[in-house]
């Protein structure tokens, strides 16, 4: 039998879908998804079989305009993902259409892609109609030379399946790169983090996502098949130790239940969960913060 095996970058803005679509590529849920923008810190790879294919998806962070040394690592890190792909797919979302963002990627896609096969993604297509999303396909088409272009609704599953059999034909003949059980080759303690990340995320809107990161510390395997998981939430300020906190500590007690039954559900096993809230004015511009997030501090300068 002849094997096939790649990496598929999925490159957009902030909220595209792009989490979205790799969670219901693979089939779990390996990225973190949420209504906030900028959420997908590092290039996640997950990892789905298609037939006598194997497709390792790059989920990158999303491309805007960065204004800080962690937005442009993460920019340098999206461009990186679709640099180093042998496909790459970009998400626009059917009712933002052609916004200076995409006008942006479209823009940097012809030189970062070199030669190879770009398929467009109109995403979120249940919330447009059907005029709006051919005038919008033609709109992109004439703009870049895709080589397919699929509609598709990442949250309901339309058009994914189609997608995905087509990136499936499109990668290189070869052996598979991981075994088949392996959906994410991200480290445990990361995907615990960027968990616990995602319940804060949700539980603080607006008032400082970006402004924290969740590390772990500490990951001790029990003899009773549990494991005891002890992670630090840096801050860059006291005040913000205090919304963490929440009144009565009732938000950091949210999160932490949050968090763990989704690691115990995502684990098949039991968790115990403990969070720290540590200040750290400066984590921003910290070197080994950055590679914790799987981004090259450099990058950022």
């Amino acid at each position: 039998m002849t094997t096939r095996a790649g990496f598929v970058a999925l490159i957009g803005e902030p909220n595209a879908g792009k989490s979205t679509l790799l969670n219901r590529m693979v089939g779990a849920k390996v990225s973190i998804v949420t209504h906030k923008v900028q959420t997908t810190r590092a290039r996640i790879r997950g990892v789905a079989i298609e037939g006598d294919a194997q497709l390792v998806f790059v989920d990158t962070p999303g491309l805007f305009k960065p204004r800080r040394r962690l937005d442009r690592a993460m920019v340098a890190a999206a461009w990186g993902g679709a640099s180093d792909a042998d496909v790459v797919v970009l998400l626009v979302e059917a009712h933002r259409g052609v916004t200076e963002g995409v006008e942006r990627i479209l823009e940097g896609l012809g030189d970062v892609t070199k030669g190879r096969k770009v398929a467009l993604a109109i995403n979120k297509i249940d919330r447009v109609q059907s005029e709006t999303l051919l005038s919008l396909t033609k709109d992109l088409n004439d703009r870049f030379d895709f080589a397919e272009t699929f509609m598709i609704s990442a949250e309901k599953g339309h058009g994914v399946d189609t997608l995905r059999a087509w990136l499936a034909g499109e990668l290189p003949e070869g052996p598979w790169l991981y075994p088949e059980d392996q959906i994410a080759d991200l480290p445990m303690r990361m995907i615990a983090a960027e968990i616990t990340r995602e319940k804060l995320t949700l539980r603080l809107h607006q008032e400082l996502p970006y402004q924290l990161t969740v590390e772990t510390e500490n990951w001790e395997e029990r003899k009773d098949g549990s494991a005891r998981i002890d992670q630090v939430i840096y801050v860059t300020r006291d005040g913000h130790k205090g919304i963490v906190l929440g009144n009565k500590g009732e938000t950091i007690k949210s999160v932490s239940t949050a968090a763990r039954l989704e690691l115990e559900e995502f684990l098949g096993r039991r968790i115990h969960l403990f969070l720290q809230i540590k200040v750290r004015p400066g984590w921003l511009d910290e070197a080994e913060r950055f590679t914790e997030m799987g981004l090259d501090f450099r990058d950022g300068k």
